[in-house]
């Protein structure tokens, strides 16, 4: 049986995010971004689009082209509780589900879809849900596979439901500027003009594969696959991935270490959390800087003893930046990931013994320090006493 995929992207997220904090901000121009030379656009509002300011438009350029842009640095607490509730709504109708970025992700809807009487019902309740419930606007593109769904949630935006089967391909993608495909990327497509390709179609049905392989390399049978429609991907849940991993990408580029460091710290805890829910302690570790020029490093190494607790990923962290960050470059992303899980059952009742009182005290001190701030010493002292009594 021929599944079916829905592919989910909340439109302009960051800045849709924006508009419910301020509502003010609905329908006018608008850019996520820092506000330094060096600044690039984070995502920008269809407002700011039709001024062709689009993401990683240097901030310069970019309040050149839209007098009226409204520069924001963003709130990424925000964002992440929001691409929280989007996902729990999904869920609800799926377990088959892989989160691609904080603001999209794939369901496997083949068997969902069969409680509608109409297929695309279930597309349209589930794009209601999502903006009722988080006020966020989505795309759904429905497909055979996951290629094809991706490429169907593009053509529609904001607020669009499209569907894309393999029949479809050569009348509404093939014609696609080869830059709307997916695994085109900007060094790849002065190398693809180069080959006179164009269009999806124009690669779909090239013939000198010899000429495609400088460009491809090992993906370029899967790349004149995915120009024909196809895709032999399947969903790849949480519990399935060989790795997991977090990242955040800045607004403003850091070259301060403490700051640097502190980033780190967060991220640990982040991926710790996340492992500990799964269930998975790995023997790899692996780190991703972007710097200002988007030039990545990535390096990893090995530990002795299985990572999931928060402050082993840190240690080993930051072993591998001090070895590998070239000192003074500003930094634009920074990731962290686990891999080789084990399944060793030792390890993972260890998880659950050992840290469920450890992150529950953890959330503790983190609402403790939050109350400080935002509410003085009386609320210090409140938390202070919760910590206490959580202890014993």
């Amino acid at each position: 049986m021929s599944r079916i995929y829905f592919h989910i992207d909340l439109n302009a997220f960051f800045a849709s995010a924006e508009e419910l904090l301020d509502p003010s901000l609905k329908g006018k121009p608008v850019a996520i971004s820092g506000n330094t030379r060096r600044s690039v656009v984070s995502t920008a509002s269809y407002e700011a689009r039709k001024y062709g300011v689009h993401s990683a438009m240097p901030i310069s350029e970019a309040m050149h082209r839209c007098r009226d842009l409204i520069v924001i640095p963003g709130h990424y607490s925000w964002y992440r509780e929001l691409s929280q509730q989007f996902i729990s709504i999904v869920s609800s109708y799926t377990d088959q589900i892989e989160q691609a970025s904080i603001d999209e992700c794939y369901a496997d809807m083949t068997e969902p879809i069969m409680k509608f009487a109409k297929p695309l019902d279930l597309a349209w309740q589930l794009q209601r849900r999502i903006l009722n419930e988080t006020g966020i606007p989505c795309s759904i593109g429905v497909g055979p596979n996951m290629f094809l769904a991706k490429m169907a949630s593009d053509m529609k935006k904001p607020m669009g439901i499209t569907v894309l089967r393999i029949r479809d391909v050569p009348d509404k993608m093939w014609p696609l500027p080869i830059s709307d495909m997916r695994g085109v990327g900007a060094r790849t497509l002065p190398l693809m003009e180069e080959l006179n390709i164009r269009t999806i179609g124009d690669l779909a049905n090239y013939r000198d594969i010899n000429a495609l392989r400088p460009v491809f390399g090992k993906n370029t049978d899967e790349m004149l696959a995915r120009a024909n429609g196809h895709d032999s991907r399947v969903i790849e849940t949480e519990s399935d991935r060989k790795s997991m991993g977090v990242s955040e990408t800045l607004l403003e580029d850091i070259t301060d270490y403490d700051e640097i460091r502190g980033l780190i710290r967060i991220l640990s805890r982040r991926l710790s959390e996340r492992l500990r829910k799964s269930d998975k302690a790995g023997f790899r570790i692996s780190l991703r800087i972007c710097y200002y020029n988007f030039r990545n490093a990535d390096r990893s190494r090995r530990s002795e003893q299985p990572l999931w607790r928060a402050d082993d990923i840190f240690v080993q962290a930051m072993a591998l930046f001090d070895d590998h960050w070239e000192e003074g470059e500003a930094i634009r992303l920074l990731g962290i990931s686990v891999s080789e899980f084990t399944n060793d059952s030792f390890y993972i009742s260890q998880m659950n013994l050992f840290d469920e009182k450890e992150y529950a005290k953890q959330e503790v001190k983190e609402i403790m320090a939050d109350l400080n701030r935002q509410l003085g010493t009386k609320a210090f002292v409140r938390a202070s006493t919760l910590l206490k009594e959580e202890e014993k």
